[in-house]
């Protein structure tokens, strides 16, 4: 089966006054129709950047100066903004952290469905509210023949977030793009959320990209995962794999930092030093001054995604030959 999303050498750039800060370098990732791929790393590491690169939501001066980003077979990273907005709402749909920076507070949230599903799917009054209160059902809004005519504010935030999935989804895009969709939510309310991406993934066959800091979400939540750092991809398989067997010595020392249930253990794991600013990421791997496993061609030699025990890794230990002690 092809990609229906896939992203090829993503490079960002951010202009200054003392140069070029190159934010995103060359991010390579592909999502299959009914598949979630999480995205993560620290904070930082360019997890949203990339999700806000593939839909042409970059910040200014933010500036896509390399690479290209396909959706069903056909490039969308150099169409003009008007194309752009049009492929956003009816193709690409989007969950953002805060539901409040995507509602509209004047309109009631029937409308707002309302209207996103007559811009792009044509539908009549009738029609549209119709599957306005459909979703809001699909989304788990109690009463919502009734709430449909209520305005954000007479939501609660768990609630609100579930009418912004609905709104990402009431134009049946294939691609959603959820960035930390259920940082603002409490346990249950997450729990929740999670069961409903992963269920309109499988009914409708709609692609996710989950973009999140938390592993206990993406453990959850996601058929495969990417590990970001500093703006790379340096791992990327499936959950089972990266959560349980990973490759890359920085996936290794995330997933050590995370407290087993289980396990007593008098301190915790972490991991040394800080992510590099991107004005200081040092040469060859940006993860070599915090590796336990460094050797001399981490300090010198920048590593592709390259075969790695159950995964690919960005790292020499996986190199053919490599010699290192």
């Amino acid at each position: 089966m092809s990609a229906l999303l896939d992203v090829q050498d993503l490079s960002v750039d951010f202009p200054t006054r003392r140069g070029r800060l190159h934010a995103l370098d060359r991010v390579s990732l592909s999502i299959q129709p009914g598949e979630i791929l999480g995205v993560v790393g620290e904070s930082g590491a360019g997890k949203s950047l990339t999700g806000a690169a593939i839909i042409g939501l970059l910040e200014p001066p933010g500036v896509i100066v390399g690479g290209q980003v396909s959706l069903e077979g056909r490039r969308i990273d150099k169409l003009p903004p008007e194309q752009m907005r049009r492929i956003r709402g009816r193709q690409i749909g989007a969950v953002f952290q805060d539901p409040l920076t995507t509602l509209n507070p004047l309109y009631t949230v029937g409308r707002q469905l309302v209207e996103t599903m007559q811009t792009h799917l044509g539908l009549s009054d009738r029609d549209a509210k119709a599957r306005a209160v459909q979703w809001l059902v699909d989304v788990g809004i109690p009463g919502a023949a009734e709430r449909v005519d209520a305005y954000p504010h007479e939501f609660s935030g768990g609630m609100r977030q579930r009418v912004v999935i609905a709104l990402a989804l009431c134009a049946e895009p294939k691609l959603v793009i959820a960035d930390e969709p259920t940082t603002a939510l409490d346990v249950s309310i997450q729990a929740q959320v999670i069961a409903l991406l992963r269920r309109l993934a499988r009914e409708h066959g709609t692609a996710v990209l989950l973009v999140t800091h938390d592993m206990g979400v993406i453990a959850e939540t996601c058929d495969r995962v990417a590990v970001m750092y500093a703006g790379r991809v340096i791992e990327v398989g499936s959950v089972a794999a990266v959560v349980h067997r990973p490759s890359h010595p920085y996936t290794e020392g995330l997933m050590a930092s995370i407290p087993a249930l289980r396990a007593r253990v008098d301190r915790l794991a972490q991991i040394d030093g800080a992510m590099p600013r991107l004005n200081a990421i040092p040469p060859g791997c940006a993860y070599n001054p915090r590796c336990p496993k460094v050797f001399e061609r981490c300090r010198h030699d920048r590593p592709n995604l390259m075969p790695a025990k159950e995964t690919q890794a960005a790292c020499w230990l996986y190199a053919e030959g490599a010699v290192h002690g």
